[in-house]
């Protein structure tokens, strides 16, 4: 196998590893708190946080690699406004998705507190809603992504 088509593989399989955990996580996350058991949340942020680190973190550091030695590769230029605009993104993201890590270690921190009395404390809510107004458009970013690496619509070479 070429070692572009490699390249390309990895680079695919992270982004759909980065996609695919967001999504879980987000879902499993909203549930978990939807159903307002206790034991249920507090299994679910452990498990989130576990998840970040085992999955999303390497696979973010997987796609900025591979990313740029396909540029590389391509001859692709960083000066383009295909790749501004996609590294864009990928800050957004970024800089969406660390407070959204940070709150998630809080989220944890107060559903283990709150095990023994059965009842999460307000705050657990109000942290709840900056991770869901962090993560929506971070989500939204990445399939803005994934359009300009599908379609490139402002790739110039």
């Amino acid at each position: 196998m070429d070692s572009y088509f490699l390249l390309r593989l990895v680079h695919i399989l992270s982004a759909v590893i980065v996609t695919g955990t967001g999504a879980g996580i987000a879902f499993f996350m909203f549930m978990a708190h939807r159903s307002s058991n206790v034991q249920a949340i507090a299994v679910t942020t452990r498990h989130v946080v576990l998840a970040d680190w085992i999955f999303t973190t390497p696979a973010v550091l997987v796609q900025f690699v591979t990313g740029v030695l396909l540029m590389n590769r391509l001859g692709y230029s960083f000066s383009s406004s295909w790749f501004i605009a996609v590294i864009t993104l990928f800050v957004f993201i970024g800089a969406c998705w660390i407070p959204v890590v940070l709150l998630q270690y809080k989220l944890r921190k107060l559903a283990d507190a709150s095990l023994e009395a059965d009842v999460l404390p307000p705050d657990f809510n109000k942290l709840m809603n900056w991770w869901t107004a962090l993560g929506i458009p971070a989500f939204i970013a990445i399939l803005g992504i994934f359009i300009l690496m599908v379609f490139k619509p402002l790739a110039v070479m």
